[in-house]
């Protein structure tokens, strides 16, 4: 879990992702998580604090390495997204 939460970019470091996990900050589908290297995968939601928010995510895929910021953005659905205008 903290590995992905680094690699999607919503932490600078993989060493605060899992220490925001590790407080028992986090669910995944639901359900408290204090492990940072509890498993996820395709379709999984998660919920965290990011900032002074909380952040619901659905993990849409997993990536081998931390890429650029365009390539992280395609590994997520946020599903607190206020719609656009335009909707």
């Amino acid at each position: 879990m903290d590995t992905w939460l680094f690699q999607a970019r919503f932490f600078r470091s993989r060493t605060f992702a899992a220490d925001v996990v590790e407080a028992g900050h986090c669910r995944i589908n639901g359900r408290r998580t204090a492990k940072p290297g509890q498993a996820v995968g395709v379709g999984d939601v998660l919920t965290f604090p990011q900032a002074d928010r909380i952040r619901l995510i659905r993990i849409a895929g997993l990536a081998l390495r931390r890429g650029p910021a365009g390539e992280a953005i395609l590994l997520y659905v946020d599903l607190d997204a206020s719609p656009s205008p335009l909707e």
